[in-house]
């Protein structure tokens, strides 16, 4: 069926801090590269805009509640990085927030239903991941579970 609405702008990646739920393994302490601003200007040249209508095309979400995520500003909270420990691509998802409850644009909102939007911005963060793995250079002799050094065109780090 898909939903009928705008592509919000995709998520600015600068200024970030550590990935939530992350945890540096001894092997790769001092790696400290997650490659955002790469991957951010991947984002700008269209992957967001691709991942986020195929998304549209299968969420179970409804404008209104599309309506409800972008003012709360969580499609500019997701946050995608280059994870130094393994070299995959990974992305941590928001949630809505806990007082969703206090909120006058969420107040009205039933437990399932945050559920549900908690659930659909995984869904879209898997599918701009994907979008973004077709828009990156891998390197021929590189599994398709490893990134090559020069991933992003030999920057240095």
């Amino acid at each position: 069926m898909g939903l009928d609405v705008a592509v919000p702008e995709p998520p600015d990646l600068s200024n970030r801090g550590m990935p939530r739920e992350f945890e540096w393994e001894e092997e790769t302490l001092g790696s400290e590269e997650f490659y955002r601003e790469d991957l951010e200007d991947l984002l700008q040249e269209g992957a967001w805009k691709e991942g986020f209508n195929e998304w549209s095309e299968y969420t179970d979400l409804d404008e209104a509640h599309v309506r409800i995520v972008d003012d709360l500003g969580l499609f500019q909270a997701f946050d995608f990085f280059r994870d130094p420990t393994d070299g995959r691509l990974r992305f941590d998802a928001p949630t809505m927030p806990d007082d969703w409850r206090e909120r006058d644009a969420t107040e009205s909102l039933e437990s399932g239903t945050v559920s549900m939007i908690d659930a659909a911005l995984q869904d879209l963060g898997r599918a701009v991941q994907e979008t973004l793995e077709d828009y990156i250079v891998r390197d021929d002799d590189a599994s398709e579970a490893d990134w090559s050094e020069d991933l992003f065109g030999g920057r240095d780090e």
